[in-house]
């Protein structure tokens, strides 16, 4: 589970080999970004299913008002 505490990362920010929690749209997400895929997308693994696939299908519809993003 995200610590609150911290504040929101901005997803420019992630990097290769690092897991993160994402809560977006009232759905949440915990993953390992696996390597970039282009100038601004990642290839992850979800965490729970151990499915692949890019991270701009988690944010595809945009950025919600409870958007969080925490390294775990």
């Amino acid at each position: 589970m995200a610590n609150t505490s911290k504040k929101t990362m901005s997803y420019d920010n992630m990097r290769v080999g690092k897991r993160y929690f994402l809560r977006n749209h009232g759905e949440t997400a915990s993953f390992l970004v696996l390597e970039t895929a282009g100038k601004d997308d990642f290839k992850i693994k979800d965490l729970l299913t151990l499915d692949n696939y890019l991270f701009g299908d988690l944010i595809r519809y945009g950025r919600g008002a409870d958007f969080e993003l925490f390294e775990i």
